[in-house]
Parts: C-alpha cells; sequence; structure tokens
C-alpha cells in the first residue's frame, strides 16, 4: 500500500534537504510519516536513507543525536503526539549545547484540538522554547516552506498536524500541500581574533591552555599549535591530545592552578570537566579566552569567546613563538603526580585504581565514550597516559546522566569494538537504550558499568558529609542492585569485576557488560590519603 500524499511530500522534502537518518517511535498518530520513511528507505527514491526504531522517545532522542555526532550530519527523531514530544526535551537540551543538527519531526492532532484537554493533545508547538532556532507547525492546508530558517547546524523542531482522515488510509490523498525546500543563507561575519593574540603574547606572565572536547578533525591542528606554543595544559580525555601531550600535560592540575592561578586562560573547544574550571568563577584576575565550536563561555564572569571551526581559529593564530612554562607548573607537578601513582598502587582495588586498570584495558577498543559525571572526572585524573586512545567522545552539553548509553551505541552504531563506561546511576536511567543493540554493530563492543552502590560524587561534597546517615543515603541514592539480569535481559554477555584478578577477560562477538565493584573502603583510604598529597 502507497503512503504517497501530502505528508509524503514532507518526508521527501526532509530527505532532500539533507535529513538521511531517522529514528522513529512509532505510534498511531505518526503512521503515515512512518510508513513514507519506510517507503523512501526501501525505494531509494531520494538517495541513501537510514530508518532505526526504538519504543522509548528519550533514549530514541539520545541514540538519534548520538548519530549526528558521529556523521556530522542532522538527524531526526520521529515521535507521536503528546507526552512523547516532551520526552525528546533532555536531548533537544543537549543538542543544543553541542550545537549539533538534531530534528524532532512530530506529529500532533489537528490545532482546534489545542487547549481542549483532548487525548494526545497538548501544546507541541514551542515545547522546546530556546533549545531549538525554530519550530515548524505545519498542516496539509499550508503551502510550505518546509524548514525555513533553519541552518543545518543548531536542533530544530518540525510539528505536523496530522488530520483523522489522514489516518483512515495510507493510499494516495489528493490534498497535496506544495512543498518547498527554504534556502539557507549562511551569513559570513569576521571573526576578531586579537584577544586570543593579546593573550599568547602576555604568557610569560603565566599561561595555561585548558583543552575541552574536540571534534576529530581538530585535533591534529590543535595538537601543532600547543607543541610549538609549549606551554602547560590541562587536557580532558575528550580533547583525544591527553595521552600525545606528553611532558606538556600538568598532572594534579586542578590543585596546583587553585593555588598558584596563572595570569591567563587560553580554552580550546568544549567547557572543561575539571575543577578548576569551576574555580575560575571566582578568580576574576585570571584572563580567559575560549576558541570554541559552540560559542558558549562556560563561566558566569567576564570572559572572551572566539566563536567559529576550532582548525581555523587556530590556523588563524598564525604561528606562535615557542612561550614555554613561565611559572614553573610542570615542575610543581611532578611531585603529586609521582604520589598519585604511588596510590594507585597502594590501593589498586579503589574505585581511581580500578579505573587504571579499566583504561589500560580499554586502549584494546576503537574508541571510548565516558559517561557522566564520575567515570569522566576520574578518567581524566587517573587513566593511564601512556598509549593514546583513537576516539573519545561524552555528552558535556548539559552535563545530564540521561541517555548516555543511548548516545554512545548512536555515537558507534557501526564501529566495532566500541567501549563505553558509565557509572551504575547513569546506567540505571537508561535501562531501555540495549534495545538497540539489534540494529548497531555488537561485535567487541564493551559496556563497563561502575556500580559503586549510588552516586558517590555526592559524598565527597563537605555538605553531604555533615548529614546524617539516613539523609546522606537519600542524596546519594544508595542502592544494591546487580546489572547482571539486565545484561540478561537484553540478550548482553556477563562479566563481574570484584578484585584485580577480575579483570582477565576479552571482548566477544556480542555486547558484553563489565559490572565493576570497586572495593569501598580502599576507594575511602584513596581519597583520604590523596587530600594529603
Amino acid at each position: 500500500m502507497s503512503s504517497r500524499g501530502w505528508i509524503y511530500d514532507i518526508a521527501s522534502a526532509c530527505a532532500a534537504a539533507g535529513i538521511r537518518e531517522y529514528v522513529v517511535c512509532a505510534g498511531a498518530r505518526n503512521m503515515p510519516l512512518v510508513a513514507a520513511l519506510c517507503e523512501l528507505e526501501q525505494s531509494g527514491d531520494t538517495g541513501e536513507l537510514k530508518v532505526w526504531n526504538h519504543f522509548e522517545e528519550r533514549a530514541a532522542g539520545f541514540f538519534a543525536l548520538g548519530r549526528t555526532v558521529a556523521s556530522g550530519a542532522a538527524c531526526a527523531v520521529v515521535t507521536t503526539s503528546g507526552t512523547a514530544v516532551a520526552e525528546l526535551l533532555p536531548a533537544v537540551i543537549e543538542a543544543h549545547y553541542q550545537r549539533r543538527p538534531l530534528v524532532v519531526i512530530s506529529a500532533d492532532r489537528p490545532a482546534e484540538f489545542r487547549g481542549s484537554g483532548a487525548p494526545q493533545a497538548i501544546e507541541q508547538v514551542g515545547i522546546y522554547g530556546n533549545y531549538v532556532s525554530g519550530s515548524e507547525d505545519v498542516s496539509w492546508s499550508d503551502v510550505i516552506d518546509l524548514l525555513a530558517g533553519w541552518d543545518g547546524v543548531n536542533p530544530w523542531h518540525l510539528n505536523i498536524c496530522v488530520e483523522e482522515s489522514d489516518l483512515g488510509s495510507l493510499s494516495d490523498n489528493p490534498r497535496l500541500s506544495k512543498v518547498r525546500i527554504a534556502a539557507v543563507e549562511q551569513a559570513r561575519q569576521d571573526i576578531d581574533m586579537r584577544p586570543a593574540i593579546e593573550v599568547i603574547a602576555d604568557a610569560w606572565r603565566g599561561l595555561v591552555v585548558m583543552l575541552g572536547g574536540l571534534e576529530p578533525e581538530d585535533r591534529e591542528e590543535v595538537w601543532h599549535f600547543l607543541r610549538d606554543l609549549g606551554v602547560p595544559v590541562l587536557a580532558d580525555s575528550t580533547s583525544g591530545l591527553r595521552e600525545v601531550l606528553g611532558k606538556l600535560v600538568i598532572q594534579d592540575g586542578d590543585r596546583i592552578l587553585k593555588n598558584q592561578p596563572p595570569a591567563n586562560v587560553l580554552r580550546i573547544g568544549e567547557v572543561p570537566v575539571g575543577r578548576f574550571w569551576r574555580d575560575l568563577e571566582e578568580m576574576t584576575d585570571v584572563n580567559v579566552v575560549s576558541l570554541s565550536r559552540t560559542g558558549f563561555a562556560g563561566l558566569a564572569r567576564t570572559s572572551k569567546v572566539i566563536t567559529g571551526n576550532v582548525s581555523r581559529l587556530v590556523r588563524a593564530l598564525g604561528n606562535v613563538s615557542h612561550a614555554g612554562d613561565s611559572q614553573d607548573y610542570l615542575k610543581i607537578a611532578k611531585r603529586p603526580g609521582g604520589k598519585i601513582t604511588e596510590l594507585l598502587e597502594s590501593f589498586p582495588e579503589s574505585e581511581p585504581g580500578m579505573v587504571r586498570t579499566l583504561s589500560v584495558m580499554a586502549t584494546m577498543g576503537t574508541s571510548l565514550y565516558l559517561g557522566n559525571s564520575l567515570p569522566i572526572r576520574e578518567w581524566n585524573d587517573f587513566a593511564q597516559l601512556d598509549v593514546p586512545y583513537e576516539l573519545v567522545r561524552a555528552n558535556r552539553g548539559a552535563n545530564g546522566i540521561d541517555g548516555q548509553i543511548a548516545s554512545w551505541l548512536g555515537a558507534t552504531a557501526n564501529a566495532e569494538d566500541a567501549w563505553g563506561v558509565f557509572g551504575d546511576l547513569t546506567a540505571l536511567y537508561d535501562l531501555s537504550a540495549p534495545a538497540l543493540l539489534g540494529q548497531v554493530e555488537c561485535r567487541g563492543r564493551m559496556l563497563v558499568v561502575i556500580n559503586n552502590g549510588g552516586g558517590k560524587i555526592f559524598e565527597r561534597l563537605p555538605a553531604v558529609q555533615n548529614l546524617n546517615r539516613e539523609t546522606s543515603d537519600l542524596v546519594v541514592n544508595t542502592h544494591t542492585h546487580s546489572f547482571r539480569d539486565w545484561a540478561s535481559m537484553w540478550g548482553m554477555n556477563y562479566v563481574c569485576v570484584r578484585g584485580m584478578e577480575g579483570f582477565d577477560f576479552e571482548p566477544e562477538d556480542q555486547t558484553t557488560v563489565v559490572e565493576v565493584i570497586p572495593d569501598a573502603g580502599q576507594t575511602k583510604a584513596f581519597w583520604q590519603a590523596w587530600e594529603t598529597i
């Protein structure tokens, strides 16, 4: 049965506009659109198209976000009406702060139902607020300039009002609208590089580069720049350069820089993970300049942000002279760096110790995904520094813990030997994501869950340490859940690591869940000793 009609025209126009991938959450209201997309995928009328599917909208949205990260191109998630549309808000927010072209195509009841309280009728237009760059409300009677104003870079919302008659049959619909793809004009603007040039010229007073997440294509250019400049670097794992910068990387940099702040900080890439970036909020005497793809300052205090393609921005700085380490940060870092190594060896079954061992094993993979929020921090601080990872990613737009596994699956859908490392609460937030495993490459896929019995990142906060046990357990979300049955439910292999001997495992032809359970006593002892360094 053909689905050709005005909704088919809309699907064709979206494909022609460059939206080549669709994650479908099927329902009665969006059935004509789902049928149109499947027909286009099978016919090849608009070129190669890929339709993914998932039953749950929140995970589907994050999977679609992962696809945009992997491809650099737009991916749409297609929902039915009502609260299904609201489930996508977390993924849209993350896409907004990452500046990714996630497109929401929502089916809706006709406009006259809005505000009536009728089933599956909510106010869908504008539901994502400022987190999308536009929201189109489309019905069959419109003459449509489809995707008008969309820049192809930021999130977008296309809301399609489906008439009741459209649901009765998927046959030819005579009420065709004229669908046009709006031309998108990219505004050109001159970029003022003077703030970055000035901060480099002032390096003699102290300059540190803070590296956040970088796009894979930007890493080589940034590496050459940093090698030539020669200043100390505080590098996030997601920069992809943490292991290759060698002696330029400051170990234990958050504490060292807090005690002896530099005069200048040049941030390159996404907003950094480390604590010192947050400390900069109060250090208003430190001059901060950012080279950013997204344009977000990451600070509420005054700073300067230069927005654009990071590789081009770095090239625009021209040849730089070797500035070196004028404040001896790298020399100062040698002692705590050695002490941290000693602690990791003394407490190998602590959480940081197990992260160190895990980081060695993860070098077997072709990619690494780090979930928020403790795993990515501990990886930055304690992971091995000798072997670079081919590709490191994370969701650091809004820093949320939801949708992490789905994002990982989307970002690595076609990749073998993909490793993902997540906290236990993060995994509990995304229990439905493995439903996507049947559609992605699973050979060598390693899903690591560090199960420390709750959100232990909160236990280290002074305010939490002063609470009574009952309140502390509530804040930390203490639990005793295991992930063995979850792995079995979705047909995944399962390995439990309770001690160093448990790390004797190998990737297999299907997804393996590795549940790492650190020793609580060793973890507590590690952090107590770490505080004295």
